[in-house]
């Protein structure tokens, strides 16, 4: 089992920045594909951004690209989020999703990620 911990939401202005962290614990290795989803209230949950177990490779939602980085430190097991200029559109919870993925496939469906946070919560003000 693999537990995640998300810290770093809350309130905002547009415009403003959060960093999201989320760290990893349990039965934890370096082969794993972490990153974020996103549900707003009364929508699905959303994929954001992934980031391969290497950290080479990361992938975005086009309205998160160019605001939005992913980043991990694996020696802390820990993936972080740096939302910059965020819109009252990114209010969300946020949740943090890992799967054990050694050859970085890196879907972006909710389904194919059996580990998940309890969400940090996101609110964008105008």
């Amino acid at each position: 089992q693999v537990q995640l911990v998300e810290s770093g939401g809350g309130l905002v202005q547009a415009g403003g920045s959060l960093r999201l962290s989320c760290a990893a614990s349990g039965r934890t290795s370096n082969k794993y594909t972490m990153g974020w989803f996103r549900q707003a209230p009364g929508k699905e949950r959303d994929f954001v951004s992934l980031i391969s177990w290497s950290g080479r490779t990361t992938k975005y939602e086009d309205s998160v690209k160019g605001r939005f980085t992913i980043s991990r430190d694996n020696a802390k097991n820990t993936v972080y989020l740096q939302m910059n200029s965020l819109k009252p559109e990114d209010t969300a919870l946020y949740y943090c999703v890992a799967r054990f993925d050694d050859i970085a496939l890196m879907p972006q469906a909710a389904q194919q990620y059996n580990y998940w946070g309890q969400g940090t919560q996101v609110t964008v003000s105008t």
